[in-house]
């Protein structure tokens, strides 16, 4: 069972919902260890004073920032909270925004929300108020001594909370050299749209697996079995062909291999339609 990283509430207004934040996400990228090549053991990193040159224990250590060279001002962690009491404790919901309005380079990390005893009610009010007008909360809250600010969004029946980057955290695209692009031909650019109209497909996370991953495992399988591994040579670059051929090759291979549809799709279909229909607006009738 997963354990919360964090309890407190979320406010708007004058409401006061009491949650607890879990972890929407389980990394599973494959980890390695340090070892030491001459026998195998295993590197330990270790605390260590550059003034005594002595291992400190865990409990010794603080934080310090760096005001000036070599100078540092230390912090301790209850300093670090009596700065927000209040912000560490609780999700201010200041804004309500379309979700669409948010650009995915603000998302950082997502949680999932539950409430806490005795707030079912309230948490329950909030979500279905944010469903059925479409809107998310634009909040702010402290995580790890950290001011962050998120988004806090209906999601598969529950509250989900997306941390997000400040405006000032995004890179701005003047601030990267990209070349001003050149402008396409008619007939790759009617090509290139065909393309990907031919490769557009419902959207199904599942069908995408971390394949690196899976042959990283496979990889350290083989070597545990006794198996010897030969580096494969490295593959050269491909020669540059003449992007309207590239076009066509793409759109033949497209036509050959379509991407499958979601069965998804079809369920969803007619109640697309319906949605549709009642979306329609009522003719009146003369008179009324």
């Amino acid at each position: 069972m997963a354990r919360a990283i964090w309890s407190g509430s979320i406010t708007f207004g004058l409401v006061n919902i009491p949650v607890k934040l879990f972890s929407a996400v389980s990394h599973k990228e494959v980890r390695f260890h340090m070892l030491h090549d001459k026998d195998g053991a295993r590197i330990q990193l270790r605390r260590f004073c550059s003034a005594e040159e002595t291992e400190v224990p865990y409990e010794h250590v603080v934080k310090g920032y760096e005001v000036s060279k070599g100078r540092y001002v230390t912090v301790s962690a209850d300093e670090l909270a009596a700065v927000d009491p209040k912000g560490a404790r609780t999700i201010d919901i200041e804004d309500f925004v379309a979700l669409e309005e948010i650009d995915p380079i603000f998302y950082d990390a997502t949680y999932y929300l539950a409430p806490d005893k005795g707030a079912g009610k309230a948490y329950g009010l909030l979500l279905e108020a944010m469903r059925r007008t479409g809107k998310v909360g634009v909040a702010r809250f402290v995580l790890r001594t950290k001011q962050s600010l998120c988004c806090v969004r209906p999601m598969q029946g529950a509250l989900a909370l997306s941390t997000m980057n400040y405006a000032d955290e995004i890179v701005s695209k003047d601030d990267v050299e990209v070349p001003a692009p050149a402008r396409p031909a008619a007939r790759e650019l009617e090509m290139a749209e065909r393309l990907v109209a031919s490769l557009t497909t419902a959207f199904q996370p599942e069908r995408y697996r971390d394949e690196h991953r899976d042959k990283v495992l496979a990889l350290v399988e083989r070597k545990a079995a006794g198996e010897t591994i030969e580096a494969p040579a490295p593959e050269r670059p491909g020669k540059v062909v003449n992007l309207a051929d590239a076009l066509a090759a793409s759109l033949a291979a497209a036509t050959r291999h379509p991407p499958k549809r979601a069965d998804a799709d079809e369920r969803r279909a007619p109640r697309r339609e319906a949605a549709h229909t009642a979306a329609k607006p009522r003719r009146r009738k003369k008179g009324a």
